[in-house]
């Protein structure tokens, strides 16, 4: 396994909730971001289906909100926040997201597409189907893949804690082991406060991790 990502320019990174930018993605982001890539994000949903901490009729308004907070503490130049449903974003055509990522494509010029790993990391059809548009997409685009994935001991540790369903990789399946800062992580993950405050697996999976996070290209 490598140690240190590629430099890339301009990175997209394609997520089904917010929140995936930052308690997935954030240690990754503001690692590219510092090594001076453009990252963007476009994401699908609103997250308004989400059950944590209670659910209400502007939970989806109040999730983006938290979005742009924390993109801004990541250093991402822009969001692109999309209104497909949450919890149902695994039945919208897969064409249609293809090319919506496409068009913001066409605008920011992205040299790879960053995503959750193929499995979505938690099982999660969403996750799984945002990264299957991704996929979709990247060959037209003439862009590679890179996804983020975490070890299978990791991902065992989890499910036998938590009845949880992630995803995990063997060491010979993954491309890069980078060391990272969680401290721009940690802080975007406050501004998502209507889903971090009650998270117990989110934070026991970055006790798991320490300070490295890993990832495989799909492409």
């Amino acid at each position: 396994m490598r140690n240190a990502l590629p430099a890339y320019s301009s990175v997209l990174a394609v997520c089904a909730h917010p929140d995936d930018e930052s308690f997935g993605l954030g240690a990754i982001i503001s690692t590219l971001v510092d090594a001076g890539s453009q990252v963007s994000v476009i994401c699908f949903t609103h997250g308004e289906a989400s059950t944590l901490n209670g659910n209400s009729s502007a939970l989806g308004e109040l999730r983006g909100t938290e979005l742009t907070a924390a993109g801004q503490v990541l250093g991402v130049t822009q969001v692109d926040l999309l209104q497909y449903p949450d919890g149902a974003l695994n039945i919208q055509p897969l064409n249609e997201l293809r090319d919506r990522i496409s068009a913001y494509s066409q605008k920011i010029d992205p040299a790879v597409l960053l995503v959750f790993d193929d499995g979505g990391i938690t099982g999660h059809p969403d996750h799984q189907h945002a990264t299957q548009a991704a996929l979709g997409v990247a060959p037209v685009l003439e862009l590679r893949v890179l996804a983020w994935a975490i070890p299978e001991k990791v991902a065992h540790v989890l499910n036998d804690e938590f009845s949880t369903t992630f995803v995990g990789r063997g060491e010979t399946e993954l491309d890069f082991a980078i060391s990272v800062d969680r401290t721009r992580q940690l802080e975007a993950i406050r501004c998502h406060h209507s889903q971090s405050t009650d998270n117990r697996v989110l934070w026991r999976r970055l006790e798991l991790l320490g300070g490295t996070e890993y990832l495989r290209f799909l492409i």
